[in-house]
């Protein structure tokens, strides 16, 4: 935990002091190990970030002095739309992708997804806001990402994906792509991910036709989470 990660509710009338309680307080005093007078770094969600100050921590809650004096990390102006993983894969993801600065996630149905995997309990709202938090604490960031999720594939990439893609640099990931992903994109881009063992050729195309151009990481063939977390990290040049 880089960062605690305040609500409002945390936080006093007066805008100086803050209590927590929970997975956050038990942290602080059994991993990081504080002490009254110690200092930490604080953000509160959707708003700026700074330091506190533990005045009093015990076993049931922890007591600090807040300030909140810098912005959060810029955001970066990437959407990634990712057909629905393995749930285990996807619960990973959510972390990484938040950490690296995306704040649009797009979840989509596939003809190679699973159709259980959209029962799993990875899905609720409280898991994946969860798994988002974990990654702001991570990036020392608080503005949450936004996740969606679109169900019918021809009508989100017919209908819906021109409109998303437009005015951005937009790639759909595919082994067999004829460029390589290029490097620090400027600008806003969109990013189209499959499931493991890829795109079926009609989905491939109607990509191409909702204006993604089609590209690759290389010669290897990577596992889903491999090859978000690296080809993100081309495109914003991290």
């Amino acid at each position: 935990m880089n960062l605690v990660l305040l609500s409002k509710e945390d936080i006093t009338g007066s805008g100086k002091r803050a209590v927590i309680r929970g997975r956050r307080h038990k942290h602080i005093l059994e991993v990081l190990k504080l002490s009254a007078g110690d200092g930490l770094s604080v953000g509160v969600i959707g708003g700026r970030i700074g330091t506190g100050r533990v005045l009093a921590i015990d076993d049931r809650s922890l007591e600090m002095e807040v300030s909140f004096t810098e912005d959060p990390p810029h955001l970066v102006p990437g959407t990634l739309i990712l057909a629905m993983p393995r749930p285990i894969v996807f619960n990973r993801l959510l972390g990484h992708v938040t950490a690296l600065g995306i704040k649009k996630i797009i979840i989509f149905h596939s003809n190679r997804v699973e159709k259980s995997y959209w029962k799993s309990p990875v899905l609720k709202e409280e898991n994946i806001r969860s798994q988002l938090i974990l990654g702001l604490e991570q990036a020392k960031d608080t503005v949450i990402p936004e996740v969606s999720f679109r169900m019918k594939f021809k009508p989100f990439a017919e209908d819906e994906l021109p409109l998303i893609v437009k005015e951005t640099s937009a790639f759909v990931a595919h082994p067999e792509g004829t460029q390589i992903l290029p490097c620090g994109v400027k600008g806003a881009f969109t990013l189209v991910v499959g499931p493991e063992g890829g795109f079926l050729p009609g989905e491939t195309e109607a990509f191409k036709r909702s204006g993604c151009r089609c590209v690759s990481l290389g010669e290897r063939i990577l596992r889903v989470e491999t090859a978000v977390v690296a080809a993100l990290s081309r495109l914003a040049s991290f």
